[in-house]
Order: C-alpha cells, then structure tokens, then sequence
C-alpha cells in the first residue's frame, strides 16, 4: 500500500472514530499530504526519526509559523501512532520529538464600541433589502452567542422557528450546546426569518438559516468572511482587523470584563477544556495594564 494510501485510511479512520470536523480532517489532509511528498518514498516502514526532524526542520525554514510546524508534527505523531496500531511498522518515529511550543498570542477582539458600529453597519451593507435583513441578522448572532463561523452559517432554520430564547448549536465533533438569544438577536432573527421565508416561496425550501444556491447550501464561511470585511468597511473600521473570529473573541472578552464566570464562558464557547478560555483572562489583565497606564495620574509622571 503506497503511502498516500496509507495517509488516506488514517484521515477516514480519525474521522470515523474522533467526529473530526470536516476542516479539521482537511487540515491533517493537507499536512501529511506534504510531509509525504517531501519524504518521497513509499516505503512507510523505512522512515526514521531523522526524517521527521529533517521535515520539522524544512517546515522552519520555510518560514510557518510555530502553531503550524505544531500542528503537522501532531499530524505525523497520529499517522505514525496508526501506522503502529495497524502493523504497517513495529514503532512510532515521532513518539520522542518535543514540539516548537506554542507562540503566546493573544486574541485579537475589539471595543463594545467597536462592535455597536460594526452591527449598525451591517444592517446598510448589501444592495437587496433583504441581504441588509440577512446581515444584521448575522452581525447580531454572531456577537450574541459567540459561535464559530462555521456553527453561524450552517445553523438549520428549524433552530430558529417559535422565537427562541436559546438556540441549539452543535459544534466541533458534533456536540451540542445551548447558547441565550438576547433581545436584539431575538429581534433580527425574527425580521430575518419574515424575510427569508418570503423570498423561499419562489424557490425550493432549504432546511437552513442563511440559504444559498452553492454545492453546500449554505451561506459559505469564505462568502460571510468577505462580507464581514465589507461592514467593517461601512462602519468606518480598519477591515484588517475585524474577522468572524473577532466577534467570538469580543463576545468572550466582553463577558469576562462584565463579571461572568469563565467556567459559563467555556460552556458558551464550547471549548472542551477551560485552559482553552482562560487566554481571555490574559486578554483582560493586558487591557487593565493599558487603562491603568493611560489614565492613572502617576503613570503619567
């Protein structure tokens, strides 16, 4: 069996038993897909540790960041830890390999300020009226419940129906949680589903929010991001810095600033592991340094 084979059973064999989402089972495609082709042989047995190193050590010189060269070489562990399992070779190579360590990079998010202008502006961004009832309605979501983009686009429209005070959202791997609507959401969701339901009387029903006449149905997460760029624009805002992931990190950090519990926030946020939130807590502490150098009378001195 080639190893591009081999690679491919492993992704389908990950996806089965892990729920993997599809952009996660895309992304390990994609990085064992290129430590194949620079290893260039087919003989998965005769890979040594040398080799992963070696491939760890191209990865740096082409310049990825240390997330990405962390993420292929977890890529490679769990192919190799397969190829064991299956009795394609009796070890692992990369079992001993330290990672590059993550970067400590803070989230990037944005005043509340920031955020009233950019949900303004969605509703005066398209050129139909209802794509202006589509985006504010998206804007709103989005800062409401803090959901992943892919979570926003893909919500099926029998989750919205009786003006719900929370909405069901299943995330990565499949779980579910329950988020709470606030009353504007709740006020576009409504104005959305009025229009959108009119506009579906025309053609055939679709079981999703934000219908689209692409392959997946859906409003695309690349179309909502192009899209975002555009209300920030409108808004008076750098579109540089405002991205789909911006609001989930504003809508967390917001949180946190007004005093709610960072275990409620996790569950909102559906993180698996609170060590995953608590980076909000940093993004905290560094806008707390910040007003207290700019403001307090001493540090001005």
């Amino acid at each position: 069996m080639s190893i591009a084979r081999q690679i491919a059973t492993f992704i389908d064999a990950r996806s089965a038993e892990m729920g993997a989402a599809e952009n996660t089972r895309l992304a390990y495609a994609r990085d064992l897909h290129d430590f194949g082709t620079w290893i260039a042989t087919d003989d998965v047995a005769g890979i040594t540790r040398d080799h992963v190193e070696g491939y760890l050590i191209h990865c740096e010189a082409q310049g990825f960041a240390v997330s990405t060269r962390a993420r292929r070489l977890s890529a490679i562990k769990g192919f190799f830890r397969f190829a064991y399992e299956e009795g394609w070779r009796d070890d692992n190579p990369a079992i001993r390999i330290k990672g590059p360590g993550r970067e400590k990079r803070l989230p990037k998010t944005i005043e509340v300020e920031d955020v009233d202008r950019l949900i303004d502006a969605a509703g005066r961004t398209g050129r139909a009226e209802g794509d202006r009832v589509r985006n504010g309605c998206l804007l709103e979501l989005l800062y409401a419940t803090g959901m992943r983009v892919t979570e926003l686009v893909s919500l099926p429209v029998a989750a919205a129906r009786g003006d719900p005070r929370m909405l069901l959202i299943r995330g990565k791997g499949g779980k579910e949680r329950m988020v709470p609507l606030t009353e504007g959401a709740r006020q576009a969701l409504s104005a959305w589903l009025v229009t959108r339901d009119a506009a579906e009387d025309t053609r055939a029903p679709s079981r999703f929010l934000f219908p689209s006449r692409g392959k997946a149905g859906h409003l695309t997460r690349h179309r909502f991001f192009q899209l975002i760029k555009e209300m920030a624009l409108e808004a008076g805002l750098d579109p540089a810095a405002i991205t789909p992931h911006t609001l989930r990190h504003a809508f967390a950090t917001h949180l946190l600033a007004g005093g709610a519990d960072l275990m409620a926030i996790q569950a909102l946020l559906g993180h698996a592991d609170v060590a995953t939130t608590e980076i909000y807590t940093h993004v905290l502490d560094q806008r707390l340094r910040e007003l207290v150098l700019d403001h307090h009378p001493l540090a001005k001195s």
